[in-house]
């Protein structure tokens, strides 16, 4: 199966973090590539019409062609990396979507005053995770 992709948002310091969290638990590089929702593969893999209605944080474009956004985006990348965070995520899918997405909201409204942003929209990251990372 290819690897679906997680766009994030490259002035947020809090989506840089889901997405070292993410590399550093898919090991072998084939679960997910990254790519800011302010890059080039984001405008050539997402329809305008789509893009406009994108939060500004986390978005996954699934192996069959689904955008998933918010908390069941999270959920979705936590399932894939382990059998751990693949309990988490099948206890928090217990809560209705309406209340995991108002929550998600709250921290996303908070992120950038609470974590510091990076210094880049592609920051310099390790060699062997260079070619995960698409423009």
């Amino acid at each position: 199966m290819a690897p679906e992709l997680i766009f994030y948002d490259g002035h947020c310091g809090l989506c840089h973090g889901f997405v070292k969290f993410a590399l550093a638990r898919d090991r072998e590089g084939a679960r997910f590539r990254f790519a800011p929702l302010q890059g080039e593969t984001v405008r050539e893999r997402v329809p305008e019409n789509a893009r406009a209605a994108l939060p500004d944080s986390v978005v996954v474009l699934t192996s069959d062609g689904r955008l998933l956004v918010r908390s069941t985006a999270v959920l979705h990348v936590l399932r894939q990396l382990g059998p751990f965070w693949r309990l988490l995520a099948a206890v928090c899918i217990l809560t209705p979507r309406a209340w995991r997405d108002w929550a998600y909201d709250r921290v996303a409204a908070l992120r950038r005053r609470l974590f510091a942003p990076p210094p880049d929209v592609c920051p310099l990251v390790p060699a062997e995770w260079r070619g995960r990372f698409l423009p």
